[in-house]
């Protein structure tokens, strides 16, 4: 595992597409879509901490969700989450996390 490694994880959309089942406050990345107890969120992260060590990984999302990211990853520290004030897609994201 390579300490120099960082993943930054884009979860602040509202998943419109996938309607009725993602909702603004409760948005795909948050849903258990395939079954497994895990959300997509969770399942993601689950998948990158044999990439890199677990404080080496962000998301990066809307104000709106941190709340709900802390709750389903009860491990991540508030500082591992980049909370952006406004949805501006994913240029801005990047950004922000770089």
């Amino acid at each position: 595992m390579d300490k120099n490694t960082f993943v930054v994880i884009m979860a602040g959309g509202i998943g419109s597409r996938f309607w009725p089942y993602s909702r603004t406050r409760h948005p795909k990345q948050f849903l258990d879509i395939l079954g497994t107890g895990r959300s997509l969120l969770q399942q993601t992260i689950d998948r990158y901490r044999s990439v890199c060590p677990f404080e080496n990984i962000l998301i990066v999302s809307n104000e709106e969700y941190g709340a709900l990211i802390l709750e389903q990853i009860p491990d991540m520290r508030a500082d591992q989450v980049l909370l952006e004030p406004l949805r501006k897609n994913t240029a801005p994201c990047i950004a922000y996390a770089n």
